[in-house]
């Protein structure tokens, strides 16, 4: 049936392939925390993700059989079903997120970064920090809208979220400063 609505991305490969394909993405979210790789197959691969954490919050014996059938590392269970199940208890849904970045490959594809929100490579967490380390450099306190969001959303789930970004401000600061020092001037 011609102009039907697909249920998913099919990523020009056969079922077996894209299955594996998006098992291996999901196995090195869950083993690195981040991945870089094109637009739809981080798309793809974070509605797996999504599902896997959704297990982990259950915790039965099920569950852990069915994320087992995912993960190529059988060690990466026990990851799953300890901290990142802590992490995420009490957040309602959004355990992942998608961020658009600049082509990587020679082909152009529309590239993105893959990453548990909330964990210790969460770019928006670092990103907020940097503006605001910024800001207070340049001795401007003023927020404007996109950054109070960003603060509002890096720091509403994380524990101690406002202690753990004002930290990450000032190691961002010291570094900022470190590089003027040795630059004699201005920070890019």
């Amino acid at each position: 049936m011609a102009g039907g609505h697909m249920k998913y991305r099919h990523l020009s490969r056969d079922s077996a392939h894209r299955k594996a394909l998006l098992r291996n993405l999901v196995t090195s979210l869950f083993e690195h925390e981040a991945i870089t790789t094109t637009w739809p197959k981080a798309k793809e691969a974070q509605r797996m993700a999504e599902k896997l954490i959704t297990l982990s919050k259950k915790n039965t014996e099920t569950s852990r059989q069915k994320a087992q059938a995912v993960f190529f590392k059988p060690e990466l269970i026990t990851k799953l079903f300890g901290p990142i199940r802590e992490r995420y208890l009490n957040r309602p849904g959004g355990c992942t997120r998608v961020l658009r970045i600049e082509p990587t490959k020679p082909d152009q594809a529309p590239s993105a970064i893959l990453e548990l929100v909330d964990g210790p490579r969460d770019m928006r967490f670092a990103m907020t920090a940097r503006t605001l380390a910024r800001k207070r450099a340049e001795g401007d306190e003023s927020m404007n809208e996109i950054t109070a969001l960003n603060i509002l959303k890096v720091t509403r789930f994380r524990p101690d979220g406002e202690r753990a970004l004002e930290k990450e401000v000032e190691r961002v600061e010291r570094e900022l400063a470190k590089k003027k020092r040795e630059a004699g001037g201005e920070v890019d």
